[in-house]
């Protein structure tokens, strides 16, 4: 799908930094700026490089400063908002921007036409621009770009005494290297910084400044009705790559991974591109990984979990699936899979109650789809120890009780998703029995069994513990007067509150609920939880409930879950309504009907992709991470079950 925009999307500077592009190169490195070309964030860079994948990130070339001279007359292209209130004004020449594999932006100014497109190389830390640029004029035209570094880790300020050093094509500072090739003409100039402001830091209580310095400018001459191309290749690793190569090779990687997964709807092809983006290579364990999300989050077990059946299987990415969950299951620790790998010798953390019964899911889906029993007969150990782990009790306070379900956490242990910890306030504690993940272990036990089956081993104490956790459930989470299940058996007043985390009873392979029962808390999470963007983690009655999301992080976290809307959920609650509805046509039609306001979504924030989560009054414009792996992994899942 290709993603267009004109004048009125930026009618205003404000408006024409609403949306931003991303590209990835699957070892952590990004490319993303706002479609007017300018940074709205710190973590905004025209090339951010990775050292050692997934997570040493550094932006190298924050942003691009962009001119022309024709004739005597120097106007500015490029667009950029600065800490002491004036700014670039270069989107009022830009007349189109497009965004299918990689960002176009088309520049129209006094009878020239400028043509920029970048590509970010996939495996590699390299970036291509290419511009071409035609002269309508009758005077002798200059496009001269100023790159401006920070050479910093992601996030950091830049100290203003940092020193740049140029010897020939090479850029040096704070021991990073980068590399810089063009066809244009180097020009040396004395040291120039720049302080931005980032407006979609500063609304969000982050740093609403930052720094970034220039030493060199590169210009090309174009003579009336003569058409030119510059190109600049910015990159960590000296190779022999031009421009056209990193850029055509971006297109043919997007369209293979388009023509393998094999889906006919054009948001699910786009969806496809978007998930791949989140996949990148971990250099401490050798495997493939899912980074959360963008521009914030690193790569976490529970969040890779739930985001794998999408972005991998979905997409018949079954080698990076496997490379996955060999990684994790190398990793299983007291029966829990780790929800961070730390860098160095640091060891990983293991605070979730949800991964490893994730695992266990993924790797069923992951026969499901393969019918490969080798790979099941191979992670069947691993799995093995989760479920001891889970009966006789492990880290976290998590253990089975007498009626077979599953208590987790204790302390200011956060370990279901809804895990924000500010100090000693944890708004949503859910300390207990989580609704979730007593659906994820009966999902477990009835999955084992099937294993067990069909590996020719006793499958018999599986199935009895099923039977009881099945009854257990039942019986003490269903709640008869409001129709749907409780969050958490806790004996606090937030057991009987209205949460999304029960769509998970019904949309898991193996469940607990009659069809009546579901169907009733289908309708319920449709009822007060359903958005069209997502659903909301706290019906909007409840006292508790956060109808915004934004300010300061206090402010932040203590709206995160308390009815924040979130994406990911969305595709439970899509494929429990096809299930209850036994996936008859009337209920497939009204699912794509819903799923057409994807589109929008996906239009607005980062181009192409889906956020992480919505204010929960009246969720209109993305919040969080601008790309969301389990968003997007969830969504295709959707699509997929509709094709």
């Amino acid at each position: 799908m290709k993603w267009i925009y004109g004048k009125r999307d930026w009618e205003t500077l404000k408006r024409g930094q609403e949306n931003c592009y991303l590209m990835t190169n699957q070892l952590g490195g990004f490319s993303s700026l706002t479609m007017t070309g300018s940074v709205a964030r710190n973590d905004h860079a025209v090339f951010m490089a990775c050292t050692q994948a997934p997570n040493h990130r550094y932006n190298m070339v924050h942003r691009l400063a962009e001119k022309v001279i024709i004739g005597t007359e120097e106007d500015c292209i490029s667009s950029q908002e600065f800490a002491k209130e004036d700014c670039e004004k270069g989107y009022q020449y830009l007349s189109a921007f497009t965004y299918e594999d990689t960002p176009v932006w088309k520049f129209q100014i006094k009878g020239v036409t400028i043509h920029k497109e970048m590509g970010m190389k996939i495996g590699a830390n390299s970036l291509g621009i290419c511009y071409k640029v035609y002269n309508g004029s009758q005077k002798e035209c200059i496009l001269k770009i100023t790159p401006f570094f920070q050479f910093t880790k992601k996030g950091d300020e830049m100290n203003p005494e940092q020193k740049f050093v140029k010897e020939g094509n090479k850029v040096s500072s704070e021991g990073l290297n980068l590399y810089v090739r063009t066809n244009g003409t180097v020009i040396d100039i004395p040291e120039i910084t720049e302080n931005y402001y980032y407006s979609y830091d500063a609304c969000d209580g982050r740093r609403p400044n930052g720094l970034a310095k220039a030493n060199h400018e590169i210009t090309i001459t174009v003579k009336p009705s003569e058409t030119k191309e510059l190109n600049i290749v910015f990159e960590m690793e000296q190779s022999k790559d031009t421009a056209a190569d990193i850029i055509n090779g971006v297109k043919k990687y997007r369209a293979d991974l388009v023509q393998r997964a094999g889906f006919t709807d054009e948001i699910a092809k786009t969806l496809v591109k978007s998930a791949a983006q989140f996949i990148s290579y971990r250099e401490s364990t050798e495997g493939d990984t899912i980074l959360a999300g963008f521009p914030f989050f690193e790569d976490w077990g529970r969040d890779t979990m739930i985001a794998l059946p999408g972005v991998c299987l979905a997409t018949k990415q079954y080698e990076t699936a496997k490379s996955i969950l060999r990684t994790f299951a190398a990793n299983e620790k007291d029966g829990l899979m780790p929800n961070l790998f730390p860098e160095g010798k640091s060891e990983p953390r293991y605070n979730t109650v949800d991964a490893a019964l994730l695992f266990i899911n993924c790797v069923y889906l992951y026969y499901q789809t393969t019918k490969e029993e080798d790979f099941v007969c191979e992670m069947y150990p691993v799995m093995e120890r989760i479920m001891n782990g889970y009966s006789k009790g492990t880290n976290y306070g998590i253990h089975m009780d007498e009626d077979g379900l599953i208590m987790a956490g204790e302390g200011f242990d956060q370990v279901t998703w809804m895990d924000v910890r500010v100090g000693d306030i944890l708004p949503t504690p859910r300390h207990g029995k989580p609704v979730e993940v007593n659906a994820y272990w009966y999902n477990a036990l009835c999955i084992m069994s099937s294993f067990a089956a069909l590996l020719q081993k006793d499958a018999q104490n599986y199935q009895k513990l099923a039977e009881k956790v099945k009854a257990s459930f039942v019986e003490k989470f269903w709640m008869e007067d409001k129709n749907c299940l409780k969050d958490v058996l806790s004996g606090t007043a937030a057991d009987n509150q209205i949460r999304c985390n029960q769509i998970w009873a019904v949309s898991m392979p193996f469940t607990m609920l009659d069809e009546t029962k579901e169907k009733k808390v289908v309708d319920k999470v449709y009822e007060l939880l359903y958005t069209p963007y997502g659903l909301r983690t706290l019906e909007k009655n409840d006292p508790q409930f956060h109808p915004h999301y934004g300010g300061e992080m206090l402010d932040r976290d203590l709206a995160y879950h308390q009815g924040t809307v979130w994406v990911f959920p969305l595709g439970a609650y899509y494929l429990a309504y096809l299930k209850v509805h036994h996936y008859d046509d009337n209920a497939k039609q009204v699912v794509k009907g819903q799923l057409e306001v994807m589109e929008s979504a996906m239009r607005e924030g980062c181009i192409g992709q889906l956020p992480e989560i919505y204010d929960g009054e009246n969720p209109t414009v993305s919040r969080g991470c601008f790309a969301q792996a389990w968003s997007v992994g969830e969504m295709l899942r959707v699509y997929e079950k509709l094709q």
